[in-house]
């Protein structure tokens, strides 16, 4: 493979679905962040649907323009599966059939108790003077096609492989084409809004052009990606990125909840497991989220011993031993009943700590009084009890996300004093 430095790569992403609302091309985006680490650029992305005569406009456009071209879907067994017929029609190549191929399509049918369909014959043809990428998690192989000052590259469509794929096969022969190194971080925080951390770290923004500080803002979580650039070596754009993560680290303190990816959940995990303690959660307007975010952690059950569920104010009462007069007066979006809620998951389930979550999702069940957004958090303890009141806003899964993480953060923090 040629690749000089006036080389043009160019993605085209296959598929009448990525045309719609309803599908969005993720695997370019995956493609050009491991491209941009080695410093190479994408020049050109398109997207084109099914149609025959579509998809040769596209390809045409792209062989004029472009040395290196990936093409992202169109490789399965259907009749509107064209990238693989349409891309050797218009180099005036062969489709040759691969025996080994087709054995290894039917051996993957019949690990699963299937008859391979006559209609994934055609993805056991192979374009003329093109190599083979395995496919290990599905049916497609992927190809690699070099003519004449060309390079195509054909990968399948779904994520899960393409992924792979591409780390293994088209990954390593772009290494030794590496213009420069590159360094990510990302820092999670949680407590403060976006305004406020720019205020903090106004006067600390990079000033070197090989530094990168971006803020990006989500329900619940802010986060900070880091970049960092240099043409000598991978240590030097890590130790110029760790000198910014420092001094980003003294200014935010324990806002800051993740430096290696991990979620909220995953990391009250280790915290509750060296303090020995154990967890118990009710919930209400979050219908189950949070339980399901604690024990979506692998090794959760060495910590988390019982979730309820407790949606109506019967529940609440049977479930927990929360008085109805408590909610006949205070109503169950409360700091009342918040409280009561936590202390009494608490007591029922013998736990080290309580965490519960009651509040109004909406769109519906608002008053002026008690908004939509409402929601009470209570964290509970041998010895103490905290509620916080929360004004969330957004439609109803943002509001319940965002209610999640809160109990989640608040749990963090009084782990960690």
């Amino acid at each position: 493979m040629k690749f000089g430095k006036d080389s043009k790569i160019e993605i085209i992403a296959v598929g009448t679905e990525l045309l719609t609302p309803y599908y969005q091309d993720t695997n370019s985006l995956y493609i050009t962040q491991h491209l941009n680490d080695l410093g190479i650029e994408i020049n050109f992305k398109s997207i084109v649907g099914d149609n025959r005569d579509d998809l040769i406009v596209c390809i045409n456009s792209a062989f004029a323009r472009s040395e290196i071209i990936f093409f992202i879907g169109g490789l399965g067994p259907t009749e509107d599966d064209r990238t693989r017929e349409v891309i050797a029609s218009t180099l005036g190549k062969k489709l040759i059939f691969k025996e080994q191929l087709l054995n290894g399509i039917k051996q993957r049918f019949e690990r699963r108790g299937f008859e391979m369909p006559s209609v994934n014959n055609k993805q056991a043809y192979i374009i003329e003077g093109s190599s083979v990428l395995e496919n290990k998690h599905g049916t497609a192989p992927g190809l690699w096609l070099e003519a004449g000052e060309k390079l195509f590259i054909l990968l399948p469509g779904p994520p899960h492989e393409l992924k792979p794929m591409f780390k293994n096969y088209v990954w390593p022969r772009f290494l030794e084409f590496q213009k420069q190194y590159v360094a990510r971080r990302v820092l999670k925080t949680s407590g403060l809004t976006e305004s406020k951390i720019e205020s903090l770290l106004s006067d600390v923004y990079p000033l070197l052009p090989s530094l990168k500080l971006t803020i990006l803002a989500y329900p619940g979580q802010i986060e900070l990606h880091l970049l960092s650039r240099s043409l000598e070596s991978h240590k030097k754009a890590d130790g110029a990125l760790h000198d910014l993560e420092r001094d980003l680290k003294k200014r935010l303190g324990e806002n800051i909840f993740s430096s290696l990816g991990e979620e909220l959940e995953e990391v009250i995990g280790p915290l509750l497991r060296q303090s020995q303690r154990t967890l118990a959660i009710a919930e209400s307007c979050t219908g189950g989220l949070l339980g399901h975010r604690i024990t979506n952690v692998s090794g959760s059950s060495d910590y988390f011993l019982q979730g309820v569920l407790t949606y109506s104010n019967e529940s609440k009462i049977q479930l927990l031993g929360i008085p109805s007069d408590i909610i006949l007066q205070h109503g169950a979006v409360s700091h009342e009943v918040a409280e009561a809620m936590a202390i009494g998951i608490r007591k029922r389930s013998a736990s080290d700590i309580g965490l519960s979550i009651t509040g109004i999702a909406g769109p519906k069940g608002g008053s002026p009084e008690k908004p939509v957004g409402l929601v009470f958090v209570g964290l509970s303890w041998e010895g103490g009890v905290k509620v916080v009141k929360n004004i969330f806003l957004g439609h109803r899964e943002i509001i319940k996300s965002q209610s999640s993480q809160k109990a989640l953060d608040m749990l963090r923090l009084h782990l960690l004093q």
